[in-house]
């Protein structure tokens, strides 16, 4: 008989040891709520799952969750690279290296005699990581660098994909995409809830419940369902702190994010035929604001709450290594991923983050609007 999908979750998590856990560019705070709330849980099992971001730290308004401080932006030591020495007639006296230049070298002495090249071999390690749980993302691509750097690994590496979008392509060995839930918060809840009920503790319960509230705007959204409140109130009674999330969410700004928040303001820019709203932000921007790349969630979020007419959000800013990035955010039926095609987006079909390089703020905001607001007024 074949095994419930939960039970297929629980199999592929038992026979790991060091999950690695997805969160792809545009994933929101649904992705990051979910895939910590998803880590407390792997812990309790006794594994040793490490988070990774295609779009960096953790936002700070998701800080107060616990293990926010633990997320990881790039892959790195994958595989090792292994020399092997056959030890048995002559021992090792000493190991020593160098670097020479681009090159290394390394030194063993014998304590007698002395080795033949047949003694050595060379190979890689296997992969760090034995299993891969992408949270909110469609496809592989949408995991950004983090994909794109590591093909091989991906393809190599049992996948459970965890996702509530009708775009989601089923690339995983385990798919548990649930068109009927509200966000990966109340997917997980359910793996969970139907694996061990008892797993769900205070900060897991708050971590799913916060990355529901994100992506419902606070239950008011089309797609919230009976099922969806059902499980809010479950969650509530494990002991999520439901004022604490809105609070965080909605009421708390920092000084800085309020300064970048003004300068914003005063560059907003609307096409209300093609109902888009977007600005601009310069790197003077963020060093008069003292703020962060990290403060621009809350700023798209700010953007989108006070542009009530507008179907796409568009923040072009410069960064620090002085390329231009760009933010887009759109509400359904939209899909921001068609809005940018040409322009190497990666993402959600209701976010996508891009970046150009050798070319001004001004000169990328004359190129990508425009071709933006073509699509738009084809649909």
């Amino acid at each position: 008989m074949a095994l419930k999908q939960s039970q297929q979750v629980l199999e592929a998590i038992k026979r790991s040891t060091r999950p690695l856990i997805c969160i792809p560019s545009g994933g929101g705070p649904d992705a990051y709520a979910t895939a910590l709330g998803l880590s407390s849980v792997l812990k309790k099992l006794e594994k040793e799952p490490v988070i990774v971001a295609a779009d960096g730290k953790v936002p700070s308004n998701l800080q107060f969750l616990s293990g926010h401080g633990d997320v990881h932006t790039k892959l790195e030591n994958l595989r090792q690279f292994v020399i092997e020495l056959d030890a048995s007639k002559t021992k090792v006296d000493s190991l020593t290296y160098e670097h020479k230049g681009e090159k290394l070298f390394v030194y063993l002495s014998p304590k007698k005699g002395f080795w033949d090249q047949k003694d050595v071999r060379t190979s890689s390690s296997g992969y760090r990581f034995d299993l891969i749980i992408c949270i909110g993302s469609p496809d592989y691509e949408s995991c950004a660098h983090l994909y794109a750097e590591n093909p091989d690994f991906f393809f190599r590496t049992p996948v459970i994909n965890i996702d509530h979008t009708p775009e989601n392509e089923h690339y995983g060995q385990i798919n548990a995409v649930d068109l009927t839930a509200s966000a990966c918060g109340e997917v997980c809840h359910d793996l969970i809830e139907a694996i061990e009920p008892g797993l769900i503790d205070e900060e897991v319960a708050t971590a799913f419940l916060t990355g529901m509230i994100a992506k419902t705007k606070s239950f008011r959204t089309s797609n919230v369902t009976p099922k969806t409140l059902q499980t809010a109130s479950k969650l509530m009674a494990k002991g999520a702190r439901r004022d604490d999330i809105v609070q965080r969410l909605y009421r708390t700004r920092s000084v800085p994010t309020l300064r970048l928040w003004g300068r914003t303001l005063a560059r907003l820019k609307a096409d209300e035929e093609a109902k888009m709203v977007w600005t601009l932000l310069s790197k003077q921007d963020f060093l008069h604001a003292g703020a962060q790349e990290e403060d621009l969630p809350d700023v798209i979020d700010e953007l989108i709450a006070s542009s009530p007419n507008a179907r796409v959000v568009v923040l072009l800013y410069e960064n620090s290594e002085n390329n231009i990035c760009v933010i887009v955010r759109g509400e359904r039926p939209i899909d921001v991923i068609e809005l940018c095609k040409g322009f190497n987006a990666s993402g959600t079909r209701e976010e996508v983050r891009l970046c150009i390089m050798k070319k001004n703020i001004v000169q990328v905001e004359k190129e990508l609007i425009p071709a933006i607001r073509k699509q738009l007024l084809k649909k």
